[in-house]
Parts: structure tokens; C-alpha cells; sequence
């Protein structure tokens, strides 16, 4: 069995952060960025030395470099406030690692990958000039922002599915060049990483939940030594990760299924495993998502449960969704909710287990046993 000490050493750094992660998330519901700095200190240097001692690759080096950078860069960009000093510095360094690794640094230059580096660096830079003169809110004139809501905000919100698909493009041109298969060490967190960020910027999955998983693929790329249950073709770690911790998470459903029926709560069948009733004069103390919608008329009161498109829906505005923690944070702003919820006597609330919980179980089972799935796929085909 190959023990790779790089690997070895990011694992455990990686999973002494998801463990006070979860701890913060479990006590505040909020994982602040700078609890993820243990692990990315460890465990980018970590993977650097990995491709180094395996391959000697300086341009696939460059090339996982500047997957990571614009990945920081992207979320310096989400998250810059405007009328604050915009840094082009980071913009410089997440142009110029791509330059080395593409055009640079290959043994054999390919006049291919000039017009994708050209397009990486035109998505880039105009997305920061659009984020560098961005005024804040009080200071754009109406009809100026509704203009800017129609095509510069569409184009923020998006454009990293082109940076992913860049990525993509020029590891598999590089694969077939100079890098050879390690070219998977690029290509398979470019798309893992990128689906994950577009769904916390969607929010379709939480940021601390979605941050874990891409730094999981950045500092412990591949197994540290072969797992009990066997090596995955691909030996891509954090993909096993969010197998294990999906098949994992599906206990809490079923337990919450069989309160639900122990207590006699009756709902429709998808909300009896997703959500249970609570006090309505209460609710504050508790954790999760609103299920029900309320509408009280002339004395009566209506409720009825949101559906599934609908919830999507609201995710991904970021807004209709009525979270525990705000009732309980800023009571001020909720004042007729509140009032609406102690008259119903119960709502019913999502089950508010934090994701990170399984994914940090679903790291330490993907390192010693494998991946659970394609254990289980093995099994029935050798049945068959």
C-alpha cells in the first residue's frame, strides 16, 4: 500500500478544521471564511508538493495554482463591498498563473490554448472593472440600476461557469500535451469545485457546506493510501466525500419519518421526512426553515405547505424563506410572522442538522473504507 505523506499530513489538518467547522455551525449555525485558513495553509503546499515529487511538472503546478487563485479571486469579487479600494494586485497574480501553466511553462507550446487564456483574461478583467466601479446602493440613479440589474448583474452572477469551462477545456487539451494524467488533478476539482460554488451562489446549498467541499478537493486531491474497500477509478477523494456523506445524511430523513409517525404528526409523505411540527409561541428556540405559508382572513386562518418548485424558487432568490435563527436575531423585523405563528398554535419547520456533520463523516469513511457506493455497485455486480 503507497503512502502518500503529503496527502497524509493535509488529511489531518482538513479534518481538525471540519471538526471545529462543525462545532461552529452546530453552536451558531455560521462558519466564518477564516475558519478554513488551517487547512488551506497545510494543505494547498500540501498538494503543490504532491504534484511536485509525482510528476515534476512545474506548468501543472502553475496550472492547480491558478484553479485555486481564481477561486479566491472569484469570491473576492461576490463579496467586494462597493466604495471599498478595489486590489488589481489579485487580479495581476490570477492572470498570471494561467499564463505560466498554458502558455508558458509546457514543454510544447500550443497555439490552441491562446484563444482560451484570451477569453479567461477578458471574463476576468471585465468582471472586475464592473465590481471595481460599482457604486453602493444609495448613489445609483433608478434607471441606471435597473440597467445594471439586466445585464451587468446577470453577467456577475454567472460568469464563473465560463472560468470552470475554461479550466476544463485547457486541462483536457494540456491532458492529451504536457501534463498526461495528472491533468485529472485540474480538471476534476474544476468541475467538482465549480458546480459547488454555483450552487452556494444560488444557494442552493449552504457556503460553509459548499466552501468544505471545494477546499476538500483543493488540499486532499487524491486518497492518502489505498482505502479498506479498494482505490475509485479516478481516485478523486472529495467525490467519494460527498457520496459517503450523502448516504449517510439519508439516516436523519428515515429517524425523523419515525418520530414523525411514533408522534402521530401527520403531514403530506415528503414533509414527513424532512420536517416536524413545533410550538408556534416557541419557535424561536428552534432550528430550521419555515415550511408553511399562513394567510389570515377575516379572522380565519389559512396554511398550507410550500411546495418543492417553490422552495427552489425562494432558494434561489435568497429570499421568502423564513430561517429560525432571523426570528430569533431580529424579532423587530418579523413582528406579524411571529403573531401569525403563536395564533397557529404549530408550524412546521425543516430539520436543521448541518451538512458539514456528514461531510466531515463522510471524509474519515472515504479515507479508511472507500467509496460506500461504488462498494455497494461492486457487490450487486458481483451477484450478478
Amino acid at each position: 500500500m503507497e503512502l502518500l505523506y503529503p496527502m497524509v499530513i493535509s488529511a489531518v489538518a482538513v479534518l481538525a478544521t471540519l471538526i471545529y467547522a462543525s462545532y461552529l455551525d452546530i453552536k451558531d449555525r455560521r462558519v466564518p471564511f477564516k475558519t478554513w485558513y488551517p487547512m488551506l495553509i497545510v494543505g494547498i503546499p500540501a498538494s503543490v508538493w504532491l504534484l511536485y515529487i509525482k510528476t515534476g511538472n512545474f506548468s501543472l503546478i502553475a496550472g492547480y495554482l491558478a484553479l485555486v487563485v481564481s477561486f479566491f479571486y472569484a469570491n473576492y469579487l461576490d463579496n467586494h463591498e462597493p466604495g471599498v479600494k478595489f486590489k488589481f494586485e489579485y487580479l495581476a497574480v490570477t492572470l498570471a498563473l494561467p499564463l505560466l501553466a498554458w502558455l508558458v511553462l509546457p514543454a510544447t507550446f500550443s497555439m490552441t490554448l491562446v484563444p482560451w487564456y484570451a477569453m479567461f483574461a477578458g471574463i476576468f478583467a471585465y468582471i472586475s472593472y464592473i465590481t471595481y466601479k460599482k457604486k453602493p446602493e444609495g448613489k445609483i440613479k433608478p434607471k441606471k440600476k435597473r440597467q445594471e440589474s439586466n445585464i451587468e448583474e446577470v453577467l456577475s452572477r454567472w460568469y464563473f461557469i465560463l472560468i470552470v469551462m475554461i479550466f476544463a477545456i485547457t486541462s483536457l487539451v494540456l491532458f492529451f500535451s504536457s501534463w498526461g494524467a495528472p491533468a485529472l488533478f485540474v480538471l476534476l476539482p474544476a468541475v467538482f469545485c465549480g458546480v459547488f460554488y454555483l450552487f452556494g451562489r444560488m444557494h442552493l446549498f449552504g457556503g460553509a457546506d459548499a466552501w468544505a467541499l471545494i477546499f476538500i478537493s483543493f488540499c486532499v486531491p487524491t486518497f492518502p493510501f489505498t482505502p479498506l474497500l479498494g482505490n475509485t477509478p479516478l481516485g478523486f477523494l472529495a467525490f467519494s466525500v460527498l457520496i459517503n456523506a450523502l448516504l449517510l445524511n439519508l439516516v436523519a430523513p428515515l429517524a425523523i419519518f419515525a418520530v414523525n409517525i411514533v408522534r402521530r404528526n401527520r403531514a403530506p409523505l415528503m414533509y414527513m421526512f424532512f420536517g416536524f411540527p413545533v410550538k408556534g409561541d416557541t419557535i424561536q428556540q428552534e432550528w430550521g426553515f419555515v415550511m408553511e405559508d399562513f394567510e389570515e382572513k377575516k379572522g380565519k386562518m389559512s396554511r398550507k405547505f410550500i411546495g418543492f418548485w417553490d422552495s427552489i424558487k425562494r432558494m434561489y432568490a435568497g429570499e421568502g424563506r423564513i430561517y429560525t435563527k432571523d426570528l430569533r436575531e431580529h424579532p423587530e423585523e418579523f413582528t406579524t410572522e411571529l403573531a401569525v405563528y403563536k395564533k397557529a398554535g404549530t408550524v412546521w419547520i425543516s430539520y436543521a442538522v448541518p451538512f458539514i456533520i456528514p461531510i466531515t463523516a463522510g471524509l474519515i469513511t472515504a479515507i479508511v473504507f472507500g467509496d460506500f457506493l461504488l462498494a455497494i455497485m461492486r457487490v450487486f455486480v458481483s451477484g450478478a
